[in-house]
C-alpha cells in the first residue's frame, strides 16, 4: 500500500504505526493549505516581512530568500516557518491582490477561460439588460482590422423595422442615422428625444437626397439649406437655355445664340438683348433735306415677348449717317439709312434691341 494519496500526496495512516496523530494532523494541514485555496498573491518572488499565521502564497518563476529553489510552489506560512506544496494542472486559487480567479496550467496561474458563444448577455465594466445586451462603459471603444479592412454590420429583420445609430445624451435621443423604417438611408436629428426631424435621406434607388436640410422649392433660401442642383446655378447650367414656368427661372442663367438675323442674348430674368449688322445700304434718295435708303425691315434673331414693343436704336454705318426706326413689333423693327447727302459707299448699318422675352 502506498503511504500517500495519488491526487493530493496526503500521508496515509499506516497499520502499527506509531504517533498516528502526526500523520493525520500533517494530512489535515495540507487539506486545509489547498481546499478552498485562497493566495495572497500569485507570481511572488519575495517573502513578506511578517506574514500571518496560514498566508499562502503562488510562487513565481524566480522566488528569492527562503523560498528560493521553490518556484511554481505554493508557500504557506504555518507555525512560524513556510511550508511548500507543489500544485497540480487544473487547481484553482482565488487570488485576492488581483481579485480573480486563477488557474494553474503547469507553468503559470492564469484566468480561466470563459465561454463566449451564446451568452445571455455580456457587460463590460457595467450591466446588460434583456435590450441592452451588449454594454460598454468606457472612455472610448476600438474596433480594428484583422490585417485589412474591417466592416461594422447592423442588421433588420425587415425593410419596416430600424437599424441605426442612435447618439443621446444624458440619454435622452438627439440624432439618429441608418435605416428607419424602410431602406433608405437617412439622419434624424431632435432637440428633445420626443420630436423628430428627418433633416437628410437618400433615396436607395437613385441615391438623390431630399429632407429639411435640403431645398424644397426653388425659391426657398431658407439659410442653412443645402441647394439643390436643379434649384441653384453652377458652371454646369449658368449658361445654356433659359426658361421660365409662372414668371421663375426653371432653366440656366443666360443663353446666347444667333441667326441669319443677328445675335441675341436672354437672360433668366426675362431681359432679351438683340443684335445685328444690317446689309449694306446706299442713301440716294431725297426726303426733303436728307437722302434715305429705301424702307426695309430688320427681323429678329429671337422673338421678344408676344405684344410687347422693345427698344430699337442703332448706327447708320458712319458718323454721317443714322437709322430712322418705325414702330417696332415682337418679331420686327422698319428702319431707314438717312444721310446730308447722297452716299452710294454702301456702309452696313448696325442695330440694336432690349426688351423681354417673357
Amino acid at each position: 500500500m502506498s503511504q500517500n494519496s495519488p491526487r493530493l500526496d496526503l500521508p496515509f495512516l499506516q497499520p502499527s504505526q506509531a504517533q498516528k496523530h502526526v500523520t493525520h494532523n500533517e494530512a489535515l494541514r495540507a487539506l486545509d493549505l489547498i481546499v478552498q485555496l485562497s493566495v495572497a498573491s500569485t507570481n511572488a518572488s519575495v517573502p513578506p516581512a511578517v506574514p500571518e499565521q496560514g498566508e499562502i502564497h503562488a510562487l513565481g518563476a524566480n522566488p528569492t530568500g527562503d523560498w528560493a529553489a521553490q518556484p511554481g510552489a505554493l508557500a504557506a506560512w504555518l507555525d512560524d516557518a513556510w511550508h511548500f506544496v507543489t500544485p497540480g494542472i487544473g487547481w484553482r486559487a482565488w487570488d485576492e491582490q488581483a481579485n480573480r480567479l486563477k488557474i494553474w496550467d503547469g507553468a503559470d496561474w492564469s484566468e480561466p477561460q470563459v465561454a463566449t458563444q451564446n451568452l445571455d448577455g455580456l457587460g463590460i465594466a457595467t450591466g446588460y439588460d434583456s435590450t441592452n445586451r451588449l454594454s460598454v462603459r468606457s472612455p472610448a471603444t476600438l474596433l480594428s482590422h484583422d490585417g485589412a479592412g474591417h466592416q461594422l454590420k447592423i442588421n433588420k429583420a425587415a425593410a419596416g423595422d430600424t437599424a441605426s445609430l442612435l447618439f443621446q445624451s444624458n440619454w435622452v435621443g438627439h440624432a439618429e442615422m441608418g435605416l428607419s423604417g424602410n431602406t433608405g438611408f437617412s439622419i434624424k436629428v431632435s432637440a428633445d428625444g420626443g420630436s423628430w426631424t428627418e433633416a437628410l435621406s437618400f433615396d436607395p434607388a437613385t441615391g438623390t437626397a431630399s429632407g429639411s436640410a435640403i431645398q424644397n422649392d426653388a425659391e426657398d433660401i431658407t439659410a442653412g439649406r443645402l441647394m439643390r442642383a436643379d434649384y441653384g446655378y453652377c458652371p454646369g447650367n449658368l449658361l445654356g437655355s433659359v426658361s421660365e414656368t409662372a414668371g421663375v427661372p426653371t432653366g440656366a442663367v443666360v443663353e446666347r445664340g444667333s441667326t441669319a438675323n443677328g445675335e441675341y442674348v436672354r437672360f433668366a430674368d426675362g431681359t432679351q438683348i438683340c443684335t445685328g449688322v444690317l446689309t449694306a445700304t446706299d442713301c440716294v434718295n431725297a426726303e426733303g433735306s436728307l437722302y434715305s435708303s429705301a424702307e426695309t425691315a430688320w427681323s429678329f434673331p429671337a422673338a421678344f415677348a408676344s405684344g410687347t414693343s422693345p427698344s430699337v436704336g442703332g448706327s447708320g454705318g458712319a458718323t454721317s449717317r443714322f437709322i430712322g426706326l418705325g414702330a417696332a413689333t415682337e418679331t420686327q423693327v422698319p428702319f431707314k439709312v438717312l444721310s446730308a447727302s447722297s452716299d452710294t459707299s454702301s456702309l452696313s448699318p448696325t442695330v440694336i434691341a432690349t426688351g423681354r422675352w417673357f
